[in-house]
């Protein structure tokens, strides 16, 4: 472990053991630096790689305090991790597969869970994506609402938070595209309204299978595109998105 990453380790620890709580504002860096026995080299460097995680905020003129620590917040880059992987085949085949592994779990949860406000939710996206069939950007915009607001009615901040990052927005596009210029987004619509369905009975059986049936059949799209020779080459394809 390096200086630094011990240093990280340090002030982790303090935020940890309730020390620095959410919300807190850091001692001066020359005061921090002493507390911890480090440099202020080594203490400037952790408050930066902490601040990038968002763990830390530093607020110009004012000091370093800790965020909130949510989830949302703590897991946002996984969003940006996952764009940058859009080049990557198997990358993006294991995306969905740990998709497949969540979304239809978290689904059944959700059907045990959703208030009627939530449902009219998830029933406006739909209707939406019905309206849009033909324009992928709106297809787009209300598929990833859809299913927000489906994993949203769970109540598990962290799960909403990974299940958005691990569906990025450019794989989204694609997917639709390629759907669209099939012909086969009545089918994925489809699918939307039969998880809609099951969760307006709350059955959270139905819903789970609802739900794996769907990410299964964008799954099996994904491979066949990726398989492709005629396919469109993914990374010209995630520039477009």
């Amino acid at each position: 472990m390096s200086l630094t990453d011990k240093a990280i380790e340090q002030i982790r620890e303090l935020i940890r053991t309730g020390a620095l709580p959410p919300g807190s504002k850091l001692p001066p860096e020359p005061d921090l630096a002493a507390q911890l026995g480090l440099s202020r080299n080594l203490a400037r460097e952790a408050v930066k790689a902490l601040a990038v995680a968002r763990i830390l905020e530093v607020r110009r003129g004012d000091g370093t305090y800790v965020t909130s620590l949510q989830p949302s917040l703590l897991l946002e880059g996984l969003g940006g991790a996952v764009e940058l992987l859009q080049g990557d085949s198997t990358a993006l085949q294991d995306l969905m597969e740990v998709r497949r592994l969540l979304e239809p779990v978290a689904t059944a949860l959700a059907a045990t869970r959703i208030s009627d406000e939530q449902l009219a939710e998830v029933k406006g996206h739909l209707e939406a994506m019905r309206d849009a069939r033909d324009d992928v950007e709106l297809l787009n915009k209300h598929d990833a609402a859809f299913h927000r607001a489906v994993v949203s009615a769970t109540g598990n901040d962290s799960l909403l938070a990974v299940l958005e990052g691990i569906s990025g927005r450019t794989l989204r596009a694609r997917i639709w595209r390629g759907l669209v210029d099939t012909h086969a987004a009545g089918r994925t619509l489809a699918e939307h309204e039969a998880i809609f369905n099951a969760l307006s009975n709350r059955d959270a059986a139905l819903s789970q299978a609802a739900a794996l049936l769907h990410v299964s059949n964008t799954e099996q799209w994904l491979r066949e595109h990726l398989r492709s020779a005629d396919a469109l080459p993914f990374e010209e394809a995630a520039r477009e998105g």
